[in-house]
Order: C-alpha cells, then structure tokens, then sequence
C-alpha cells in the first residue's frame, strides 16, 4: 500500500505548475489541463503496472498446410 501513496504523490502536479497553468490558461482552463494531465499519468500508470505481454501467434504458411495434407 506505501507503494501506491508513493506513485501517488509522484503523479501529483506542484503548486508552481498549477499556478502557472493558471496564469497562462486561466483558472478554470488551468486546473481542467492540470486534472486531465493528472487523470491521465493515473491512467497510465495503472495501465504499465497491470500490462501484460502477449505473444503473438503466427499462421502457420499455407504451402506447409498444403504438403501436410497431401503426404
């Protein structure tokens, strides 16, 4: 679980960042781009914890099939 609050904590925007966002984009823009920007680095977080790696199947050719058949 201190893992998860650690992640947590990295994902977090610092105050300067915020206040910037709403200088340049105004308050409410800012703190939309800041939550969306927070929302996603959760998202992707989540998604590399949880990934899974997939092994790709390939067909075998079809002139092999062919020869297997006949023999």
């Amino acid at each position: 679980m201190k893992h998860k609050e650690n992640a947590s904590a990295e994902l977090q925007f610092s105050t300067t960042t915020r206040k910037a966002l709403s200088v340049h984009l105004g308050e409410a823009a800012g703190r939309e781009v800041a939550d969306l920007l927070q929302r996603m680095a959760e998202r992707i977080e989540k998604l590399e914890r949880t990934k899974v790696d997939i092994m790709p199947v390939v067909q075998a050719d079809r002139t092999a099939r062919k020869t297997r058949r006949t023999s």
